[in-house]
């Protein structure tokens, strides 16, 4: 019986939930700027308390590996490694958008075509990748700027359903009439349990000490106004 803590900050959402045998038993979330630092660890001690579980009970813990904000999932990754270190448990890994798209089949049984989960990178550039109903990869996750001619293939061809925080501001450019738009939150470590869990029975683990989250992009510094008129 698989017990798997599953942590998800690649956005400005803050997740974590529990799960036993693929099927979510506590979750604690909640959406705002710069939260995963402060209320992580909150939210893991609440998620494990809720639980009725100690952390030696845990079988292993599954990260949401990005792509998506850069300090975010700095901060959800080195906290999963911390605990796979101190419990001496396994980490698993989960792909930030194939999570969303699982999240989006779990809500719409009956959807019927295809699932493009976006994550708002910059301006009208997102994180973006399609999927089928089966979360076959139909078109691999990379950084797009979307604009008017932006998946014609595909919109020609079926109907294919944008989620995530990305979705929203491509809505008025992707005017296609197959191109839907779903508003709902699916950066949910809820959704991570089916395929936290199918990864644990094919035992499907990272080296802890070598892991790093996918961030797609390097991150970039920049300067502020003020210190470009300093230099």
């Amino acid at each position: 019986m698989a017990k798997i803590l599953q942590i998800e900050t690649a956005t400005a959402i803050c997740s974590v939930a529990l799960s036993v045998n693929g099927k979510t038993i506590s979750f604690k979330e909640e959406h705002g700027q710069n939260l995963h630092a402060a209320n992580l660890t909150l939210f893991i001690d609440e998620v494990v308390r809720t639980a009725g579980l100690s952390y030696q009970e845990i079988d292993a813990i599954a990260v949401s590996k990005g792509p998506g904000s850069y300090t975010g999932l700095r901060i959800g990754v080195s906290t999963a490694k911390g605990l796979c270190y101190a419990l001496d448990k396994p980490l698993i890994a989960i792909e930030t958008l194939e999570m969303m798209a699982a999240g989006y089949l779990a809500q719409n049984p009956d959807y019927s075509g295809l699932i493009c989960p976006m994550i708002d990178a910059r301006r009208m550039e997102v994180y973006t990748s399609i999927f089928d109903l089966s979360l076959n990869i139909i078109l691999p996750t990379e950084a797009k700027i979307i604009d008017e001619t932006s998946f014609t293939d595909y919109l020609a061809q079926d109907t294919l359903t944008f989620i995530g925080d990305g979705a929203a501001k491509c809505a008025e450019v992707l005017t296609h009439q197959n191109a839907k738009f779903d508003e709902a939150n699916f950066n949910s470590a809820t959704y991570m349990s089916r395929l936290a869990n199918k990864a644990f029975s094919n035992s499907k683990f990272e080296d802890v000490a070598y892991f790093e989250p996918f961030y797609l992009k390097d991150f970039v510094v920049t300067q502020s106004k003020k210190q470009q008129a300093q230099g």
